[in-house]
């Protein structure tokens, strides 16, 4: 498979299409869904010539934490549902790759479990985690130890679900929970062994629209690792992100399936660049599915990028190596385009290269 979209294709042929669809949908009409793509299809890339060099770097360092080049894997929920080694798949195929890995607070693999996985690959992994702030700020801090102990090197909070989006197609196929089986891992044995209760039970995730940014502030009164958020779109919140001492964003609208008509990212990344100006990393998700989508980004004013469905898709169409092949792909793709660009490092992209 030489592209996203076959992929994607093979992946559909192997899921229970209740399940594709839960990876695949978006909100409501999917118009953001379907605009994340399309905006990077409509952007033109301008290339710089004669700068002389054969060889080229793509790594990057991000909060402390290495990473071989600038795409990494978002926090997507439930890999088990695409290939019975779910995250562990994922873990060890990002590894391999010398990439960063997001992992969700909704994985169907505990973090320890994956942390033991990436290991088994490299002795030092980027595993990132995220994280939905709970309303129960005690059992918060319990998951937020429980990442720290399994070694994660930061934190990501999303903060564009007050309440969660409406997903027609999981309404349509009555996909609102786990199959049995499956369970949430990370909220195993946390809360109720605390308080002498249940310990076989997992807690549900809640969505709180009551959060704001002191909460933010309690959970970097809590740990000593970077606190990222993940969901900004407007650029004041991106200044006000700096003032709080957040230790860097992700332009995100969670792959278009919260708020749906909401804008595709890279439409407003050059703001929201613009508005931190250089302070804290940038970092993007939300359609790329070509190496040119991550010289845009780039370009732009990211950092990195991030990556969700596609890794999704090689999961499920060939398990680790099929995360290993999307990853892969990627990179070549990437550094062929940032050559093609004139560029030796990512950091030799500028705006003036991206033309609308």
């Amino acid at each position: 498979m030489r592209t996203i979209a076959e992929f994607e294709a093979a992946a559909r042929e192997r899921l229970d299409p209740a399940h594709y669809d839960y990876f695949a949908g978006g909100a409501q009409d999917e118009i953001t869904l379907a605009e994340n793509e399309s905006a990077f299809r409509k952007l033109r890339l301008l290339p710089r010539v004669l700068r002389g060099s054969d060889k080229r770097d793509l790594s990057v360092e991000l909060l402390g934490t290495s990473s071989s080049m600038p795409i990494l894997i978002a926090p997507t929920a439930f890999h088990r549902l695409a290939h019975a080694d779910g995250e562990l798949a994922t873990a060890r195929a990002a590894a391999r790759a010398g990439t960063i890995m997001v992992v969700s607070m909704a994985a169907t693999t505990a973090i320890e479990d994956v942390a033991a996985a990436a290991r088994e690959v490299a002795p030092d992994p980027g595993l990132w985690f995220q994280l939905y702030l709970q309303p129960d700020l005690e059992f918060t801090e319990a998951i937020v130890r429980r990442a720290e102990a399994a070694g994660v090197k930061a934190f990501v909070v999303t903060v564009d679900s007050p309440v969660l989006g409406r997903r027609e197609r999981d309404d349509r196929n009555d996909f609102h929970d786990l199959p049995p089986g499956f369970a949430v891992e990370n909220l195993r044995n946390i809360g109720e062994n605390r308080s002498g209760g249940n310990a076989s039970h997992v807690r549900d995730i809640v969505m709180s629209a009551g959060l704001n940014w002191d909460h933010i502030a309690w959970l970097r009164g809590k740990t000593k690792l970077p606190v990222l958020i993940k969901g900004v779109l407007h650029a004041e919140d991106a200044r006000l992100a700096v003032h709080h001492g957040i230790a860097g964003i992700f332009v995100s609208n969670h792959g278009g399936r919260q708020l749906d008509t909401a804008p595709a990212t890279i439409d407003v990344l050059p703001g929201i660049a613009t508005a931190v100006g250089g302070a804290i990393p940038v970092l993007v998700d939300g359609g790329i599915r070509r190496g040119t989508d991550v010289v845009k980004a780039l370009a732009l004013g990211a950092d990195a990028v991030a990556v969700g469905r596609p890794i999704v898709w090689g999961l499920a169409a060939g398990g680790r190596e099929g995360v290993t092949q999307v990853l892969e792909l990627l990179r070549e793709d990437f550094d062929q385009a940032l050559a093609l660009c004139g560029g030796r490092h990512p950091a030799d992209l500028t705006p003036d290269q991206v033309r609308r």
